[in-house]
């Protein structure tokens, strides 16, 4: 097996250089290099939780910086560190329930033990809400009064009840790295079907003889609006062409392909034709806790012609690009500029530069963003894997993937600054 190491940095070069196209295989790839890194983890048989998150949290650290505007990434690093603290909390909470058994069937059997009281549920919950400590008897028993301690056993006995206890933290340091890597499997397995779990809901959106608008190419989209017309729905498709990479030529040519009636337009003819349209339907790249989008550029003016004519503008999105951060967060980076050779070629660009002046400094500026942001008031309903949801749901939806502790996927340093 290859040393992890080399994986990441394999990976973080991918990152770097924008050599992964697409949120859904950034998301996969990231989860296939995280589950790696847990994989090779070497675990102690104490806080066996920690040291997974501290491996997983140091890798995705780096892994963030090295594209912060794929949220892809944040978002699969964020969720591993849930399913960690998720799997460790219930075994801890299973080891607990057996050891509350345990010293009840030991009461039951005993005489003398009748006034030792059984662990109480205040002291499981505290133990339980203490996800990170390693279950040992100390740790288990600290809140319960010394009435409730174990009795003392024979020398031989207690050499069997260490071993007991070797065993029992081995065994339960493999338990809990396989329940992890387990998940992450997963959790990959929902990535992979993401598109097709979306797409069964096409026929329940989509009627019969309707208009629907969308902008640029997404797979999401594309496979959205086949799975209704192999439900025998008749319906027309509008594609703008997103320009300046123009992504709605290539959508708007596999539509053709698979036989649903498509009419190309260009962008700035949207709110020309949005009046003959009954619902928008697009991708995004991420949509935020607030219930905001972040999406191709262009989205935004598309959002607010179907605005302003009441038309409904449906996000396809699958769970991988729920992000837990606002769009005011400092850790969010909303939009990157790409290269202006696609809109003006080196030759028109260079005859604008004021070599007279001897600064060589440009007259033209070209700005391409890559994004635009849509507000939660725009959108009319989100589709995820899990379903349809209105924008005031998302903080609860994003809520079950993510906890409060990793929003910030950041170390603190030994200074604590």
């Amino acid at each position: 097996m290859p040393d992890v190491q080399v994986l990441v940095n394999d990976f973080l070069n991918k990152l770097k250089k924008r050599k992964i196209e697409g949120s859904l295989a950034t998301a996969r790839q990231t989860a296939e290099l995280l589950r790696s890194v847990i994989s090779q983890q070497r675990v102690p048989y104490t806080n066996q939780a920690r040291a997974l998150i501290d491996a997983v949290r140091a890798v995705g650290e780096q892994l963030i910086a090295a594209n912060p505007v794929e949220l892809a990434v944040g978002n699969i690093v964020r969720r591993v560190l849930h399913i960690i603290r998720e799997e460790d909390l219930s075994l801890t909470t299973a080891a607990m329930a057996g050891l509350g058994l345990s010293a009840a069937s030991d009461d039951e059997d005993d005489a003398d033990q009748d006034n030792h009281p059984v662990l109480s549920a205040a002291a499981v919950a505290a133990a339980a809400r203490s996800t990170l400590r390693p279950p040992s008897l100390q740790t288990l028993l600290e809140d319960v009064p010394d009435s409730a301690a174990v009795p003392h056993t024979s020398s031989s006995g207690g050499d069997s009840e260490g071993k007991s206890k070797s065993a029992d933290k081995s065994s339960r340091t493999r338990k809990l790295k396989h329940d992890v890597i387990e998940a992450v499997n997963e959790l990959i397995q929902d990535i992979a079907t993401c598109h097709e779990q979306i797409a069964e809901q096409a026929v329940e959106h989509i009627h019969q003889n309707e208009v629907i608008l969308t902008l640029g190419s997404s797979r999401t989209v594309l496979e959205f609006l086949c799975a209704a017309k192999e439900k025998q729905r008749s319906f027309r498709v509008f594609v703008a062409e997103g320009a300046p990479r123009y992504q709605g030529h290539l959508l708007a040519k596999e539509l053709v392909t698979r036989g649903l009636q498509t009419t190309l337009i260009t962008d700035s003819a949207v709110f020309a034709m949005i009046s003959r349209v009954n619902m928008v339907i697009v991708g995004a790249h991420a949509v935020m806790a607030n219930g905001g989008v972040i999406a191709p550029v262009g989205l935004n003016m598309v959002a607010l012609a179907a605005k302003r004519h009441a038309v409904p503008f449906v996000v396809l999105a699958g769970s991988h690009k729920l992000c837990p951060l606002y769009p005011h967060n400092p850790e969010v980076l909303l939009n990157e500029l790409r290269s202006p050779s696609e809109l003006l070629d080196f030759g028109e660009f260079s005859d604008c530069m004021d070599f007279g002046s001897g600064t060589a400094s440009p007259l033209l500026h070209v700005i391409n963003p890559t994004f635009d942001y849509v507000p939660p008031k725009l959108v009319s309903l989100f589709i995820t894997d899990t379903g349809g949801h209105n924008p005031s749901y998302m903080y609860r939806l994003i809520a079950d993937y993510y906890s409060a502790d990793d929003f910030v996927v950041q170390r603190r340093s030994p200074t604590g600054r």
